[in-house]
């Protein structure tokens, strides 16, 4: 089976998320940017995947076609256990272009979809080309976007309780944020809290001992740098709080300076950023030996959340997927990726990721 061509889909779908924000910097969110990669192959298979794309879709697209295209067409698409020699040829071609960052988002896309095609290609479900699934339907937490008022936590955190999500984050940087959400919904719901990067070791100390009462599962990216491992560590031991991190980190060397630094309780692998389905699987590997709990990253709505389900029904560990709390205009998977009544998401079974895009949806919100 031979790839026939690889094309990029950059697909915009509005969302409301009400009184929060969603902001990279300056630059205020207002859709969902999807960056999908089309594997053809020779056989009428086709592959898909994506490469994380928030701010930088264009960029992300421009990688697929100009770096990820001409290296992968032509070639014959390996079954699963070829797949990490394959992606590390790959990796290797592309370092000159780093080793991080938007080459590492395309490489994952690719890697996404070649396992998609593998599976497919066999009739099963991604998962069963690794293991045995250990759960059907995963758990999900409501992670809400940057709100800041109190009493208005306190309000979106009752509504997805109604909702049915068994657990809550937040991205917030103030304790009484952190304790409104906790007084609202009470000593038994998991709350974690994502800080994105904005302090120094002192201050996440600081913060960690602020906001220990209210009892979070783990504070998410408290440092500025985020690859101050060192830095990590030291909030970890003496904020005594658990910490979590690695949505950017790339490839399993990354995380391997970072759990070997002490830095995490938590890791969180990206499947659209960390190198893929492959080197996710590396991750996994590493923290389980390690003695890290794995918390995989997965706020984002094309293949790549489709795969981060096969990987997490592999683990029977009390883990959680992450689910942005918002509104979508539209979803590439027929709605089939919702939260039901009681907080979990459905494992599709189908061949590959389980679904096939929505057509209908891809058209009509391509960007061209």
């Amino acid at each position: 089976m031979l790839i026939t061509k690889v094309r990029a889909h950059h697909i915009r779908i509005p969302y409301d998320a009400g009184v929060a924000s969603f902001k990279q910097g300056a630059s205020a969110i207002s859709a969902l940017e999807i960056v999908m990669i089309e594997v053809s192959t020779d056989a009428g298979i086709t592959g898909w995947g994506d490469a994380f794309a928030y701010v930088c879709p264009r960029t992300s697209y421009a990688a697929i076609e100009e770096m990820i295209a001409p290296q992968a067409m032509g070639l014959e698409v390996p079954e699963a256990a070829g797949i990490p020699a394959f992606m590390e040829q790959i990796q290797r071609n592309l370092h000159l272009f780093g080793r991080y960052g938007i080459t590492m988002f395309a490489i994952s896309a690719l890697d996404i979809a070649l396992w998609d095609l593998a599976a497919k290609a066999k009739g099963v479900p991604l998962y069963r080309l690794i293991g045995e699934a250990r759960r059907t339907r995963i758990p999900a937490y409501a992670s809400l976007l940057r709100i800041g008022k109190p009493e208005l936590i306190a309000r979106e955190c009752e509504t997805v309780l109604r909702q049915g999500y068994k657990a809550i984050k937040l991205h917030e940087t103030t304790t009484p944020a952190v304790f409104a959400a906790r007084q609202e919904i009470g000593p038994g719901v998991p709350l974690m809290v994502d800080l994105n990067c904005p302090l120094n070791g002192e201050d996440a100390i600081a913060f960690a001992h602020s906001c220990r009462d209210a009892a979070p599962m783990f504070l998410e990216e408290p440092v500025w740098p985020p690859e101050d491992f060192a830095a990590l560590a030291e909030v970890r031991i003496k904020g005594g709080l658990n910490v979590a991190a690695g949505e950017n980190a790339c490839t399993v060397h990354q995380f391997r300076q970072m759990i070997t630094a002490g830095a995490v309780s938590h890791a969180q692998p990206s499947v659209i950023k960390v190198g893929g389905i492959t080197e996710y699987l590396k991750v996994a590997a590493l923290a389980d030996e390690l003695g890290v709990r794995l918390a995989p990253h997965s706020p984002y709505f094309g293949p790549g959340f489709l795969a981060t389900l096969q990987l997490m029904s592999l683990r029977d560990d009390a883990t959680f997927v992450e689910v942005f709390s918002m509104k979508r205009a539209a979803c590439l998977w027929r709605g089939r990726i919702d939260v039901d009544a009681n907080g979990n998401i459905e494992v599709p079974q189908g061949p590959g990721l389980g679904y096939e895009p929505d057509k209908a949806v891809m058209e009509q919100y391509c960007v061209s």
